[in-house]
């Protein structure tokens, strides 16, 4: 059972996410906060897997508690922190990216994609909105410097540089498995040897890594 923490200052906004995730089977709520300094104790109290966080809250936002959390703990040990932002509040996301957060979600997001990127995060993936990874791309391109040393590239089989242009893609595990014709597991192993090998914390910095160094 992956259990939940709800974080949001707007208490119709919390109900309804506690609607859509207790009406599953594998998931549970196990605590609401309605700002970042609350959410911080019921994280504490409860041991969630996954908390969604939105980032405009009073006391600390979002983005200093999800710094907090994530400071607390291992970087592959839960609770992984989901923040929920919207298109006018991009430089949360970035500072999120930061602070640690494994995914980043639109509030609008649909009912189903909501589930799946939780499981997912509960999973130890990262994720992403589409549109979220294509302004986080746009945004570290445009303001950061190319990668000039690509020496690490040459560390890479041939199939894990596929693997690295498919993740650039913004290509889930299982569609690149589709493409490449190959199992998702044999996606996840290669996944983890391109983000080692590269010396990246995760599949977003991967896909920025890829665009800088001029892979994508």
């Amino acid at each position: 059972m992956i259990r939940v923490v709800i974080a949001d200052d707007q208490v119709l906004v919390r109900a309804g996410f506690h609607m859509i995730l207790d009406g599953t089977e594998d998931m549970t709520v196990v605590g609401e906060a309605a700002d970042g300094l609350q959410a911080l104790t019921v994280v504490a109290g409860t041991g969630p897997d996954v908390v969604l966080m939105d980032v405009r809250m009073p006391g600390i936002d979002g983005i200093e508690a999800t710094r907090r959390i994530r400071a607390a703990h291992a970087p592959d040990e839960p609770p992984h922190v989901i923040i929920l932002t919207t298109f006018d509040l991009d430089e949360y996301v970035y500072a999120g990216l930061h602070a640690g957060a494994a995914g980043f979600l639109l509030k609008d997001t649909l009912d189903g994609d909501l589930l799946q990127a939780v499981r997912a995060v509960a999973g130890g993936h990262n994720v992403a909105a589409p549109a979220v990874t294509r302004r986080l791309v746009q945004h570290f391109v445009a303001t950061g410097p190319r990668i000039v040393d690509t020496a690490p590239l040459g560390t890479l089989t041939a199939r894990e540089r596929d693997v690295l242009e498919r993740i650039a893609e913004g290509l889930s595990n299982q569609e690149i498995a589709d493409r490449l014709a190959i199992s998702e597991g044999t996606v996840k192993t290669h996944v983890s040897r391109v983000l080692a090998k590269l010396g990246l914390r995760d599949r977003i910095h991967a896909v920025i890594y890829a665009h800088r160094s001029g892979v994508a």
